[in-house]
């Protein structure tokens, strides 16, 4: 099979577009014909500098397709079914194999481009939001990041629970992060963020920050807190430091958890489970929306990583194999 690898982390001209061996297929497992590949946040992050699997590595943690063999021990899975999955790595090739726990049946209704986009940026959304960001509707919550997969996730999922969403973006992305359920956007290229919000609250700040950037903008949304505000830090695209300084957090009763999907995944399957079949349920409602903002083929998977280094998506850059 065909397949994106590097055999050095680095910038996105390390992907090579070469044939690999085919996956084998485990007894409790699934391989999935690939059809769409959803490039996340940590795919770009992993290629960079991250920890290689194997000489040549085959990054990528989200795809879509459908299955061509289901192992032995394999009872609620069969060839041909649609399918989503997530997986540590592998996702970046014409073929992946993954414990058939790490799938999710797509929809009818619901395009592979779509349903590729959905585990990792709505599950690790929702869970920012509701599992360990407790939001409660007539709360606030700040998005950094809001054009971004999983802070257009997060927009939709906290305005539907009723809250007021604030989110950072550049400024040319205003009119669509509007669409989504922005109530107030903060060009966070023009002013200081943690100024505006204190702003636009009054002095108050908000009662929930998800943030994906790190680095400098994690110790700043801090300062955005309101009174036992929390705050959600949920990666580091911007690769800098992310100790942060407490000292904001004790003076008003604060708090900082740092969320990562795959733990929950393996620790509390069956709650990811429910809750990822819920929202493919509710995009094939067209309750909620996906957003891809270009596609590429498989063997143009070191533009695509560049394309979405320039920060000038709206959503998720989806790779065909």
């Amino acid at each position: 099979m065909k397949a994106a690898v590097y055999y050095e982390t680095g910038k996105p001209e390390v992907l090579r577009y070469e044939d690999v061996p085919d996956p084998v297929c485990a007894p409790n497992g699934v391989v999935i014909e690939v059809a769409a590949i959803a490039i996340e946040g940590g795919d770009v992050l992993n290629r960079a500098g991250g920890l290689m699997a194997a000489r040549p590595h085959i990054v990528g943690y989200n795809c879509a397709g459908v299955l061509r063999e289901v192992g032995a021990q394999v009872s609620d899975r069969k060839v041909g079914d649609r399918v989503t999955a997530l997986m540590m790595h592998g996702s970046h090739a014409e073929r992946a194999a993954v414990p058939a726990g790490a799938t999710w049946l797509v929809p009818a209704g619901v395009s592979f481009e779509h349903a590729a986009c959905v585990p990792v940026a709505w599950g690790t959304a929702h869970d920012c939001l509701f599992e360990f960001g407790r939001l409660r509707a007539g709360e606030s919550v700040l998005v950094q990041a809001g054009s971004s997969g999983v802070g257009l996730a997060c927009v939709q999922l906290a305005k539907r629970a009723g809250a007021i969403v604030y989110a950072t973006a550049s400024r040319e992305k205003f009119a669509r992060l509007s669409e989504f359920g922005v109530d107030h956007p903060i060009a966070y290229r023009e002013v200081d963020f943690a100024d505006a919000i204190r702003e636009l609250t009054s002095g108050r700040g908000v009662d929930l920050v998800v943030d994906s950037v790190g680095g400098d903008t994690l110790q700043r949304s801090l300062l955005c807190l309101a009174y036992r505000g929390r705050a959600i830090s949920v990666g580091n695209v911007s690769r800098g430091d992310l100790r942060v300084d407490p000292a904001p957090l004790s003076q008003g009763n604060r708090s900082l958890t740092g969320v990562f999907l795959g733990a929950e995944v393996a620790f509390q399957t069956a709650r990811v489970r429910a809750m990822l079949d819920a929202i493919l349920r509710d995009l094939s409602r067209g309750e909620l929306r996906t957003v891809v903002d270009r596609t590429f083929p498989l063997a143009q998977a070191a533009a695509a990583h560049a394309y979405i280094e320039s920060r000038a998506a709206f959503g998720r850059v989806v790779l065909i194999p």
